[in-house]
């Protein structure tokens, strides 16, 4: 069991496993309850807060987790559900997904740029200030964000110009606070504005920083197998949504090299028996996925708010 003396001690090691981590991802859940800080903005669409991004809590590896997901509409309702491939198992939705864009049709190649996987990360984060709420100021949250705001996190760890340190910004005494700047782009949250700040002490004391990081909520309880739906569920479920009928569900349209043909689409699922959730201690090898959707300004939520 780690301590917040090991903490402090090892800090520089855990750096370069994170770094390693990022690397990999480089390369290669529902957040409706109090544990989670979401940021408001005002009329305009603008807001503001400075929080600090912290590390990983006791007994865990990492300090962000990474889940995918999927949300659309179809004749039966809405989809919204969490995708196993962040499990790295397969997905009713990802592998009608690929089929669909496998086919060459440029109107099923539309379907699936319409309910393609999205990709999202969630940390603990201190608040430092948050005008909008100063009660959460000084507590721990669970912050869920994506592909833009990584990257600055990824930018700090890894700058790209001569005579720029890389920084941790998941340390509690050389991290960086954040200055989170949200702005209205054509409709939609955007926040290449925000910016970190000097490397610094979280707080004065170690033993304050010590308390702020015996606070945190786990990460690794969000990408358990047990709050994960199982494939057969999601599959009953994309089929309710989609009005599938598993033999005549026919998206057509017309191929861009032959405006004469059209072409009717069976979906091939794997036949699931047992749930998912027996199955994890031996994942399958995960679906090749397309057109994925790694940003967390999708158009779905502008969607829902417009409904």
């Amino acid at each position: 069991m780690v301590n917040f003396a090991d903490l402090k001690k090892n800090r520089n090691d855990s750096f370069t496993k994170l770094n390693d981590q990022l690397q990999k991802l480089n390369t290669t859940f529902n957040n409706d309850d109090g544990n989670f800080w979401k940021p408001d903005v005002d009329k305009a669409g603008n807001g503001f807060a400075i929080l600090r991004f912290l590390p990983s809590p006791a007994g865990e590896d990492m300090p962000f987790i990474r889940i995918y997901d999927h949300g659309f509409q179809g004749p039966g309702g809405w989809y919204i559900e969490n995708s196993l491939t962040t499990l790295g198992s397969d997905d009713p939705v990802s592998e009608y997904n690929t089929q669909l864009w496998n086919s060459g049709v440029e109107s099923n190649k539309e379907i699936v740029r319409k309910q393609k996987r999205r990709l999202s990360y969630t940390s603990n984060v201190y608040i430092v200030s948050d005008p909008a709420h100063p009660e959460n100021e000084g507590k721990v949250f669970l912050y869920k964000y994506g592909k833009k705001i990584f990257e600055k996190l990824n930018d700090l760890m890894n700058p790209k110009y001569p005579g720029e340190i890389a920084v941790n910004p998941f340390d509690l005494w050389e991290g960086a606070n954040f200055q989170l700047k949200i702005r209205n782009y054509e409709g939609y949250r955007n926040y290449d504005k925000s910016e970190f700040a000097k490397p610094a002490p979280l707080l004065q004391s170690d033993d304050d920083m010590e308390t702020v990081w015996k606070t945190q909520h786990s990460l690794k309880e969000l990408v358990d197998p047990k709050n994960f739906k199982t494939y057969v569920e999601l599959k009953a479920k994309l089929y309710k949504v989609l009005a599938l009928d598993g033999s005549k569900y026919a998206p057509t349209g017309r191929a861009a090299e032959d405006d004469s043909s059209e072409m009717n689409f069976t979906p091939n699922f794997k036949e699931r028996s047992a749930p998912q959730a027996e199955e994890s201690s031996s994942p399958s090898q995960p679906t090749k996925f397309v057109a994925d959707d790694d940003d967390d300004d999708m158009s779905f939520f502008k969607n829902l708010a417009d409904d």
